[in-house]
């Protein structure tokens, strides 16, 4: 893991849900650039709500989200993306009846020069997709898609990287694969926030962690203090 560095993100009591419903109910957290930071806790604790609201696909009610010195609450999901915000959905993260190359090329819409150089950089990281440039991406395996998933993310060079579930429904082979690209991306000096169920490998890649319940904080700290905690064990970890 790379040094981490100023304030990238910092959500403060964020307030959002569906309708009107509210799942989060005044949830805090951050990022710092360099830095990765998982959010753990148990199903319906708010962890997917928290990131789509903090990405424009879901309304904030009450609270403020502060990008790199910007107040970005209430930002379109398009303008995230162009200050500098990359996001991987848990599904449907992929056009399907496009080539893998098309799929690139959809990430780098926004880019006015440079797209192949991007491309070529792209797959330097994700080599086993060069020889699938051609193919459709939904005739892919779901650990494929999802490398195509996040490399087409990176297309904008990102200052922030969000991965919602980025294992779920792969193989432990193929999902350490992907936990190993986000340290590669980690490593090049870009930020990546996950949301994961696999909360002891999640954490034990990732500087800090938090643990959301019942659309609330209640644990946040280093990754290695909540890995190790007794509490943590208990509650979250099984065993």
């Amino acid at each position: 893991m790379t040094e981490t560095g100023a304030r990238l993100l910092d959500a403060r009591e964020i307030v959002s849900g569906y309708g009107e419903v509210h799942i989060l109910k005044g949830v805090s957290m951050y990022v710092d650039a360099a830095e990765i930071v998982t959010i753990i806790g148990p199903n319906g604790a708010g962890k997917s709500t928290l990131m789509k609201a903090m990405f424009g696909l879901l309304p904030v009610h009450q609270g403020t989200l502060v990008l790199d010195g910007t107040d970005v609450t209430g930002m379109s999901t398009e303008r995230l993306v162009r200050h500098g915000v990359g996001y991987v959905p848990q599904t449907n993260n992929v056009f399907s009846t496009l080539t893998v190359r098309e799929n690139l090329e959809m990430g780098g819409y926004t880019r006015l020069d440079g797209l192949n150089d991007r491309i070529a950089w792209v797959l330097d990281l994700f080599p086993d997709l060069a020889s699938r440039l051609g193919e459709r991406a939904g005739r892919l395996s779901g650990g494929q898609r999802k490398l195509v998933a996040i490399a087409r993310a990176l297309m904008l060079e990102p200052k922030l990287l969000m991965l919602d579930e980025p294992s779920a429904s792969l193989s432990p082979q193929m999902s350490e694969v992907v936990f190993e690209k986000i340290c590669e991306i980690n490593q090049l000096g870009m930020a990546a926030l996950l949301v994961e169920q696999d909360a002891r490998h999640a954490l034990a890649i990732s500087h800090r962690g938090y643990v959301l319940a019942a659309g609330e904080n209640r644990f946040e700290g280093p990754a290695d203090m909540l890995l190790n905690s007794d509490d943590m064990r208990r509650l979250y970890l099984g065993g």
